[in-house]
């Protein structure tokens, strides 16, 4: 079965206090989809597993499509000098052609080598002799990617790790900046603590707006919002200036308000089903954090299934109007606006 997230953050931080503490196993191998956690244990281990005065000779760093197995094997296999262990570190593993003959070194590996085997964005087939050597030897990390409705929970969770505590609707405006892109939220939270008053350990959304460089007011995160609940005065408002923004696109909002109204079809689809669903089910189906759950009952609420329908039916006009298709001498601002108002009049 893959690991969640939270499994795989807790063997990553064992992993680093161990390293901080120079204990290291002979062999690391990792990957997956999502790069944080691999990226973050080979960095770990690179900034601890020497001294600034044993690297020279006893640090090296290669490439997967650099290197050949033997290559990496033959400098695994020499013994340190003048220090108690050498660093062997294979970046973008995933490009070495010879990746599986590793597995030679790894049946015997020798003790005074740490050899890292980081594949980015990739995975060791499972079913062959990598994969299973490390697995007895060494530590293996599987990286899988954080779904959309886990995101706002682990920005929470890489909040509390930092010292810091999120609200919900801060954790939720920063997840719908950056998606499920980690290396993006570590990026822009790094930005953000520097930037926060000293001592504050609480974020809020204001915060996230003010040192991220997004605003909640103006955003289809809130457009959306609005147009769930049918409040027509602020959905057009909003709509008026995001159509004015600089990083405005048609196509992109268009994309967005399409997810967001194919989310409430899937939910009204649940709902029909199970009248009740559990919190699991809901959030399977939506595929958002449990903060949004009061949102997507009122939009049930608000568009049944056949206005859901039709609004999911002109979207599709209006996205072949954006892209440049019998949109007249409409400009993207005004389609936005224009969409919205067709919308809250269905």
């Amino acid at each position: 079965m893959a690991k969640g997230y939270a499994e795989t953050d807790a063997l990553c931080r064992e992993i680093i206090a161990d390293a901080r503490r120079k204990v290291f196993k002979p062999v690391y191998l990792l990957m997956g989809e999502e790069p944080f956690y691999p990226d973050m244990v080979c960095e770990a281990i690179i900034e601890n597993a020497l001294d600034e005065s044993e690297r020279d000779f006893n640090q090296t760093i290669c490439y997967g499509a650099d290197v050949t197995a033997d290559a990496v094997i033959t400098t695994a296999r020499r013994y340190p000098m003048f220090s108690e262990r050498q660093l062997v570190v294979v970046k973008e593993a995933q490009a070495m052609k010879s990746l599986e003959e590793l597995a030679i070194y790894c049946s015997r590996p020798l003790e005074s080598t740490v050899l890292v085997i980081c594949m980015r964005g990739a995975s060791a087939d499972k079913r062959k002799s990598l994969y299973k050597s490390v697995s007895k030897i060494g530590v293996v990390v599987e990286s899988n990617a954080v779904r959309d409705y886990e995101i706002s929970r682990w920005i929470s969770s890489y909040f509390k790790g930092l010292g810091l505590s999120a609200d919900p609707d801060a954790a939720a405006l920063l997840g719908e900046y950056a998606g499920t892109d980690l290396e993006k939220i570590a990026l822009e939270t790094g930005k953000l603590m520097k930037n926060l008053p000293e001592g504050c350990t609480r974020v809020t959304a204001s915060d996230i707006e003010r040192n991220v460089g997004i605003s909640r007011q103006f955003s289809i995160f809130e457009l959306t919002r609005e147009l769930s609940a049918r409040n027509a005065a602020k959905a057009l408002k909003t709509a008026a200036y995001i159509g004015v923004s600089p990083k405005f696109a048609m196509p992109m909002a268009v994309s967005a308000l399409f997810t967001h109204f194919y989310r409430i079809l899937k939910y009204e689809a649940l709902l029909m089903k199970t009248p009740r669903p559990s919190n699991e089910a809901k959030a399977k189906v939506l595929g958002v954090s449990p903060y949004f759950f009061r949102e997507y009952d009122a939009a049930a609420a608000n568009y049944p299934l056949k206005k859901c329908m039709s609004v999911i039916a002109l979207l599709r006009d209006y996205d072949f109007k954006g892209k440049g298709g019998d949109a007249g001498e409409a400009t993207p601002d005004q389609l936005l606006v224009e969409l919205t108002a067709r919308i809250l009049n269905i």
